[in-house]
């Protein structure tokens, strides 16, 4: 899946702060937060500084050691969620995304961009 930059920041930034603002109220150091993850300090440190997205088994073990739902972490409001779909929407998605499968590596990366444009208009 290609994210465009600023998803990337925003989702860096949101996780970055979250991290720090829980690491704090539990009141662990970054020292203390890394070892419990088993990573290097530097690592972790280029977490919290919102350089560097976690893997997934990383950022599992972080809201672990730090006591918050990953999904706050990722910055994802239960609200946010959009409603399941219709059982009509379902079979057209099926179908859509049948198709998608097909398609190549430039036809994807065209697609995206179609995508990103429209979402933009809206």
């Amino acid at each position: 899946m290609g994210w465009n930059v600023t998803e990337q920041n925003l989702l860096s930034k949101t996780l970055s702060d979250t991290a720090r603002e829980a690491r704090l109220r539990a009141g662990l150091s970054q020292s203390d937060v890394a070892e419990r993850l088993e990573l290097h300090e530097e690592v972790y440190g280029r977490i919290e500084r919102g350089s560097l997205l976690p893997s997934i088994i990383t950022l599992r073990r972080l809201s672990l050691v730090l006591h918050v739902p990953s999904n706050e972490l990722l910055g994802i409001d239960s609200a946010w969620m959009p409603p399941p779909p219709s059982q009509r929407d379902s079979s057209r998605s099926r179908r859509l995304l049948h198709s998608v499968r097909e398609l190549g590596a430039s036809w994807l990366r065209t697609l995206r961009r179609l995508i990103s444009h429209v979402r933009r208009r809206d």
